[in-house]
Order: structure tokens, then C-alpha cells, then sequence
């Protein structure tokens, strides 16, 4: 038999070993092939091509691998069972970069399912290897360690302790700031994993100074809600109205950003920065500043803290920051943005506010388009309300809206309509412009009886 003859022998078994792994992998994608390929013994035949001396086939193993612990925890369980673990943590850090992605994908498709598992994951001394990963030079690398690292730490307080003891949160916090999105978004849900578990875990993420950074990745669009979380979870709230506290102009923008993105989410995350003091730290922003792009980014924050609920709406008006915003809107030499923020956030918080004592000033000033909005408050809130319609009265806003110009059938007209109806007709005929003239005449008319 020639040389050439003999390692052509070689060369049919790699070929097969190849088609096997590849032709596996494929077969794993398809949940209705997992029960037959785990019938026919594949863990068993995976683990030693995990060590193959061709590259390629060891890649396609592990993921093979991964696609079958992923799918359930029994086959998770068999890669613990089959001590496959340790051969991975020692390939993760000698292989190539392919072989690393593969690799991170099985730790992370076992340590999904339990904490047992990812304990197991801990166990093999997977933690330290992983975290080297973060600082390898491809992002896919970063990211498969961070995805990993993430699942592990997801389950409870000792898992997440394990990963920051393994020195995991500041280099999480250095993949936040590479401009790859994918490792931005898993980085940062890793840390919102490892934050969620406690408030002692949540400040180790805050002392690495991952809200600055978060502070500035919640601006992209592609940003998830999980990060406003996280950053509620980690006290973040409270650390960014510290910072515009402690700083002017542009330096102060992504903070201001930073809250009304957050509070623009849900009603929980608003009242996390209302209760945090947000909403005053932002009204004196508004004073403060006189660049009308950063005034923009303050109405626009306060009108996403307001528009939720009338609880919402009453901490911002309570500030006295409705009038300021009024005057933003109607001053000539503000810029188009500013008063369309400034007219947004009106509208936003009007259209919750209950709260009549900030609102009555707003009837003197403001104009039709913003009014109807203060008066349909006032329509709504009077019927219910009779200590209410009695302050209304002697505060001179029921004269006032007998004064208001509407349109006959307009939505304002109704508004005041409904408003008049609460109260005696000889009451708000009283309040009615030209009433004490009527009076006057009519005295200057009577023919006293001698």
C-alpha cells in the first residue's frame, strides 16, 4: 500500500468526522430530531471531537452541543454529567476565537436552566475563564462571555456574587462602551442580572461607574427598557440628579436625557424619578440654563415624568413649573424645538393634572390652544368637587372663564358650559363681563319710591 494510499485512509475519516459534526449540528437545530440524536448517544460521541486535532470539527462540536443543552435540561444535565465542562473551560482559553464563541454558547445554554447548573458552571471554574473572555480582542468573544456570564448570574444572589467576585463587573462596564450595539445590550443586561438580586449588588455596579456610561447608551434608540430598569435597580435614578445637580450646560444633557427616557417608559419607572427628587432638580435646570436646546431637553424630560397618571402630573405641577413653561412656549425669541417641547409637555401634563391651584394661574395667561386644555381640567374636576368650586370662586377663576372668547360649539365652549352648570345661574351671571355695568345702569335707572 502506497503513501499516498494511507493517507487517503486518513483523509475519508476526517471527511466523515466533519460531515458527522456538521450534519449533527444541523439535525440540533430541529427540536423533533433532540430526542432521537440524545436516544443515540450523541453526548458521548460529541465530547471526544471536542478535542479533535482539526480545528474546524472541535468549532462544530461545541456547538453542537450548545443547540442540544439549550433545548432542555436533561441534555444540559448530560454535558455535567459527561465531564464535557472541564473540557471546555481548558479549550476557552487556549482555542481560537471561533472556538471560544462555541464554547461561551454551551456554558451558556447549561446554566440557563437551573441553579444547579450554572452552580455546576461555577464548580468547574468556568467563572475566571470567561472573564479573560471579556477582554479578548473580537466582539463576539465579549459578547458570548458577557451573554454567558449574564445567564449564570440571573438565577440569584450567590451566582451574581460568584460573577463579581470573579472581577466580571468592570470589564462588562469597559464592553458598554465599545460601539458594537449587540455587546453594548448584552453587557448591560448582565449587569442588570447581576444588580437585580440586591441593593449590596446593585451598588457594586454603581461604584464600577456603569451609570455614567448607561446614562449615555439609554439615548440610542436601540436601547431596551431592561436598561431604564437597570438603572433604577442600581440607584442609578438618584446618581444622575446628583450629577445635573453638580454641573452646567451640555454636560448636563444626557442626565436630563437620561430621566425622561427612563420615566417615559412606564408609570413605576416616572414615580421612581419623581421619588428620587427628580422633578426639582429639573425645574431648576429649567431656570438656570439659557440655552434653549438643553430648556427643550428639560420640558421634554418633565412632560414624559407627568404624562402617566394625575399623581404623576401633580409632582410636577406642584414645582411651579407649569407657568415657566407657558412663558417658554409664548416667549417670540425662543427656537421652534423649544416651543414645541414646551408645548408637548403642557399638553402631556395638563391633560392628567388634577391639581387646581397650579392650574388657575394657566387661565390668565395662557393662550386658546393650551387653555382649552386648563379648562377641561377644571370641567372635570369642579362637578365632583364642591370646596373646589367654592375656592374657584373666590380666586376669580370662575370670572375669568366668564371672560374666555370660545368659539360657539367648540370643545372649549362645552368645557365652560360644564363649568357654569356647577353653580347657581344668578352666580355666574355675577362673574359675567359686563354685569356690573348692567347694575349700574339699572341703578342709575331706578325711580326711587318716595
Amino acid at each position: 500500500m502506497s503513501q499516498r494510499q494511507v493517507l487517503q485512509v486518513f483523509e475519508q475519516y476526517q471527511k466523515a468526522r466533519t460531515q458527522f459534526v456538521q450534519t449533527v449540528a444541523e439535525l440540533a437545530t430541529r427540536p423533533q430530531n433532540i430526542e432521537t440524536l440524545q436516544n443515540a448517544g450523541i453526548m458521548s460521541l460529541l465530547r471526544p471531537l471536542l478535542l479533535d486535532v482539526v480545528p474546524t470539527i472541535q468549532q462544530t462540536a461545541a456547538l453542537a452541543l450548545g443547540r442540544l443543552a439549550n433545548y432542555n435540561d436533561d441534555l444540559a444535565e448530560a454535558v455535567v454529567k459527561g465531564d464535557i465542562l472541564p473540557q471546555l473551560v481548558y479549550s476557552l482559553a487556549e482555542q481560537n476565537r471561533f472556538y471560544k464563541k462555541a464554547a461561551a454558547f454551551v456554558l451558556r445554554a447549561v446554566g440557563k436552566h437551573s441553579p444547579q447548573l450554572a452552580q455546576a458552571i461555577v464548580d468547574c471554574g468556568a467563572l475566571d475563564t470567561l472573564v479573560i473572555c471579556l477582554e479578548d480582542f473580537d466582539p463576539g468573544v465579549k459578547e458570548a462571555a458577557a451573554w454567558a456570564l449574564g445567564y449564570i448570574a440571573r438565577h440569584n444572589a450567590e451566582l451574581s456574587q460568584a460573577v463579581v467576585d470573579a472581577g466580571a463587573v468592570p470589564l462588562l462596564v469597559l464592553c458598554i462602551q465599545e460601539p458594537e450595539i449587540a455587546l453594548k445590550r448584552i453587557a448591560a443586561s448582565a449587569l442588570s442580572d447581576i444588580s437585580k438580586h440586591s441593593p449590596e449588588l446593585a451598588q457594586t455596579v454603581v461604584d464600577a461607574g456603569a451609570i455614567a456610561h448607561l446614562a449615555q447608551m439609554i439615548l440610542n434608540p436601540d436601547a431596551k427598557l431592561k436598561l431604564s430598569q437597570l438603572i433604577v435597580n442600581a440607584g442609578g435614578v438618584a446618581a444622575v440628579i446628583d450629577c445635573i445637580g453638580n454641573c452646567k450646560g451640555n454636560v448636563r444633557l444626557p442626565g436630563i436625557m437620561m430621566l425622561g427616557y427612563v420615566a417615559a417608559h412606564s408609570e413605576n419607572l416616572a414615580m421612581a424619578v419623581i421619588i428620587s427628587k427628580g422633578v426639582p432638580q429639573l425645574s431648576i435646570c429649567l431656570s438656570e440654563e439659557r440655552e434653549d436646546h438643553i430648556k427643550a431637553a428639560v420640558a421634554w424630560a418633565l412632560g414624559q415624568i407627568g404624562r402617566h397618571t394625575p399623581e404623576h402630573a401633580r409632582a410636577v405641577a406642584v414645582t411651579n413649573v407649569l407657568p415657566v413653561l407657558l412663558s417658554l412656549y409664548m416667549e417670540t425669541e425662543s427656537s421652534e424645538d423649544l416651543q414645541v417641547k414646551t408645548k408637548k409637555a403642557l399638553k402631556n401634563i395638563l391633560q392628567k393634572c388634577t391639581y387646581l391651584p397650579a392650574l388657575e394661574p394657566l387661565l390668565h395667561d395662557a393662550p386658546p390652544n393650551i387653555l382649552k386644555h386648563v379648562v377641561g381640567q377644571f370641567s372635570k374636576v369642579l362637578p365632583h368637587d364642591s370646596k373646589a368650586r367654592r375656592l374657584f370662586v373666590t380666586s376669580g377663576g370662575l370670572k375669568k372663564v366668564q371672560e374666555i372668547k370660545a368659539e360657539p360649539g367648540s370643545l372649549l365652549q362645552e368645557y365652560i358650559n360644564t363649568i357654569n352648570n356647577c353653580y347657581p345661574e344668578e352666580i355666574v351671571r355675577y362673574y359675567s363681563p359686563g354685569y356690573s355695568d348692567a347694575l349700574l345702569e339699572r341703578v342709575e335707572n331706578y325711580q326711587p319710591v318716595l
